[in-house]
C-alpha cells in the first residue's frame, strides 16, 4: 500500500466512514421507548448484509475473475462489472443500515437494564460502559488475527461466511433473553419537544423574566411528570436564562385541567432544561471530533510505515502491516479491567466522584495521550526515514525493528481508553433520559466527522505541499515524504482542541449526579462552585 494510492483510497474510505457513522443519528429512535424493537431490525439488515458479502466471495459471477500474476504486474486486472458493483453495493447498503441501529442502541437498551435511582444501579452503568467497550476490543481482535488470516491464508468464503454465522448465533441469543430484559415504554418525540421549546421561546423573546428572588412558582409551567416516565425531574437554571422565556405562563396558554392550550407558545421548564442539556453538550462534543482525527490518522499511516520496516519476528514469521492496530487493542484490553476494578474504586474513595474522575476529566486525559501519541509517532518516523536513507535499499526498507511503533500504539490505545469511553458515558449520562439512542448516535457522528476531516486534512496537504517539483509529505515514497511533520500538524491541532476543551469544561454544568452518596448535585467538579 504505498501514500500516493491512499489519497483517493483515504478519500473514499473516509466518505464510506462517514456515511456509516452518520447512519445511526437518522435511525436513532427519537422516541423514549426500549431500543429493542430498533435492535431486532437493525440485526436483520445486517445479517442480510453479511449473507450478500458471503455470497459475493463465494459466486464466481458476483466478483471480477482473479488477476494472475502477470495482469499484476501490467496493471491490467479484471475490473468489476455494473452489476458485481451494485450487488456489493446493496450489501454494504444493508450493513450501513444494520450498524445504524446496531451502533446507536445497543449501549442504551444494556443502560435500561439498570436502575439508575440506587448506587448499585450507577455503580453498574459505570461498569457496563468499561465492559462493553473491553468487548468490543476483544472482538475487534479477533478481527484483525484471526479474521485477517483466514481471508488471506484460507478462504475469503470462509473469512465472511464464519461472521455471517456468528451473526446469526447472535440473534438468536439475543431474542433467547427476551423475557428478561427491561423494556421502556415510549413517551413521544422528543425532537418535536426541542422544536417546541425553541420556537416558544423565540415567540416569547420580549417578555420579561422575573427578576432574582421574586417568586417562580406560578410564573413558569412546570407539571409533576408521568409516574411511569423514566426521565428525571429537571430544576429551573438560570443558564442560558432567555429559554426560559419558553415556560411563562401566559393568559390563555393553560386549560382548566392543567395541560397546555399552545403546545407551540408555552413548554413546561422540563423541555427547557433539555434543550439547555443539548446546548451544553455541544461545545464538548465539538472537541472530540480532532482527538478521533488522531485515532484515525495513526492507523492510517503507520501501515505505511510497517511497510517499510523491519516485521520479522523470529527467521520465518513477518508480521502484517495491518495486524500492528493489535497493540493498541491490546493495550485497552489490559487497562480497562484494571481500570474499573482496581483503580476506579481506588480513586472513588479519594475524590467522592462516582466513576473516580468526571466525564470530562477522562475525556481530557484522552486528549492529552492522543497529542502524546503524535509527538511520538513523529519523532519515531524521522528516525525510521533517516535510517532508510543512511541505509538504502531497492525496497526502501528501514533497517530497524517494526516494534519501533508500538509505544505510539500505547499511547493511542490509552488515548481511546480515557477519551473515546469517557465521551459515549458523557453522553449517555448527560443526555435526557429519553434521548440515550440519539446520545449514543452522537459518538457515532463523531467519527464520521473525524474521518471527514481527516480525508480533508490529506487532500489539503497534497495540494498545498506538492509544489515546484518537491514531493509533498505524503507522497508516494515515503522515504522522501515528510509524514513525521504531517504527524507534528495533527499534534499542534490537538493542542489548539486542547486549550478550546480547557476553556469549556469548566462551564459544563452536570446535569448528572457526580458525587457518591448525592442525591442533588450542588457543584460542578470543574468550577467547584455552587449552581445557580
Amino acid at each position: 500500500m504505498v501514500l500516493e494510492d491512499k489519497k483517493q483510497q483515504l478519500s473514499s474510505s473516509s466518505w464510506l466512514a462517514y456515511c456509516t457513522k452518520c447512519l445511526p443519528m437518522s435511525s436513532s429512535r427519537s422516541l423514549s421507548a426500549s431500543p429493542a424493537p430498533e435492535i431486532d431490525d437493525s440485526e436483520e439488515k445486517h445479517g442480510q448484509g453479511m449473507v450478500t458479502l458471503t455470497l459475493v466471495a463465494w459466486i464466481p459471477k458476483l466478483h471480477p475473475s482473479p488477476c494472475t500474476p502477470q495482469q499484476i504486474h501490467l496493471d491490467q486486472c479484471e475490473g468489476p462489472t455494473t452489476s458485481q458493483l451494485g450487488f456489493l453495493i446493496m450489501g454494504l447498503g444493508f450493513l450501513t443500515i444494520g450498524a445504524g441501529g446496531i451502533r446507536s442502541c445497543s449501549l442504551p437498551f444494556g443502560v435500561d437494564q439498570f436502575d439508575a435511582k440506587t448506587d448499585e444501579g450507577r455503580k453498574g452503568i459505570n461498569s457496563f460502559f468499561n465492559w462493553y467497550y473491553t468487548t468490543f476490543t476483544v472482538v475487534l481482535l479477533i478481527v484483525l488475527t484471526l479474521v485477517v488470516y483466514i481471508q488471506d491464508s484460507v478462504s475469503w468464503v470462509w473469512g465472511f461466511g464464519i461472521p455471517t454465522v456468528l451473526m446469526f448465533c447472535s440473534i438468536i441469543m439475543f431474542f433467547v433473553g427476551t423475557k428478561l430484559y427491561v423494556y421502556v415504554m415510549p413517551e413521544g418525540s422528543v425532537f418535536f419537544g426541542v422544536a417546541q421549546a425553541l420556537v416558544a421561546a423565540y415567540k416569547k423573546c420580549k417578555v420579561k423574566l422575573p427578576a432574582d428572588g421574586e417568586e417562580t412558582d406560578r410564573v413558569f409551567y412546570d407539571p409533576p411528570l408521568k409516574e411511569t416516565s423514566i426521565v428525571t425531574k429537571l430544576p429551573l437554571t438560570n443558564q442560558y436564562r432567555f429559554l426560559n422565556k419558553a415556560a411563562i405562563i401566559m393568559d390563555g396558554e393553560v386549560n382548566p385541567d392543567g395541560s397546555r392550550s399552545k403546545p407551540w407558545r408555552l413548554c413546561s421548564i422540563q423541555q427547557i432544561e433539555e434543550v439547555k442539556c443539548l446546548v451544553r453538550i455541544t461545545p464538548v462534543w465539538a472537541s472530540g471530533i480532532i482527538c478521533f482525527t488522531a485515532m484515525v490518522q495513526q492507523g492510517t499511516f503507520t501501515t505505511s510505515q510497517a511497510l517499510k520496516m523491519d516485521r520479522h519476528l523470529g527467521p520465518s514469521f513477518q508480521i502484517p502491516a495491518g495486524s500492528l492496530g493489535v497493540i493498541s487493542f491490546l493495550t485497552i484490553g489490559v487497562w480497562l479491567p484494571f481500570y474499573d476494578r482496581i483503580l476506579v474504586p481506588s480513586l472513588r474513595k479519594n475524590t467522592k466522584v462516582e466513576g473516580g474522575i468526571t466525564f470530562l476529566q477522562r475525556m481530557g486525559i484522552g486528549m492529552i495521550f492522543s497529542i502524546l501519541s503524535m509527538v511520538v509517532a513523529g519523532l519515531i518516523e524521522r528516525m525510521r526515514r533517516a535510517s532508510a536513507l543512511a541505509n538504502p535499499r531497492p525496497d526502501g526498507i528501514a533497517p530497524i525493528t517494526v516494534m519501533w511503533l508500538a509505544p505510539q500504539l500505547i499511547l493511542m490505545g490509552f488515548a481511546e481508553a480515557f477519551n473515546v469511553i469517557g465521551q459515549i458515558e458523557f453522553y449517555n449520562k448527560e443526555f435526557p433520559e429519553n434521548m440515550r439512542s440519539v446520545a449514543n448516535s452522537l459518538f457515532s457522528v463523531t467519527a464520521a466527522g473525524a474521518n471527514y476531516l481527516s480525508a480533508l486534512l490529506v487532500s489539503i496537504v497534497h495540494s498545498v505541499k506538492a509544489k515546484n517539483g518537491r514531493p509533498d509529505w505524503l507522497t508516494k515514497d515515503i522515504n522522501a515524504g515528510r509524514v513525521d511533520d504531517f504527524y507534528y500538524l495533527i499534534a499542534a491541532m490537538g493542542v489548539l482542541n486542547l486549550v478550546y476543551f480547557l476553556y469549556c469544561a469548566p462551564r459544563y454544568r452536570y446535569k448528572s449526579r457526580v458525587y457518591v452518596n448525592e442525591d442533588k448535585p450542588e457543584f460542578d467538579v470543574e468550577l467547584n462552585v455552587v449552581k445557580q
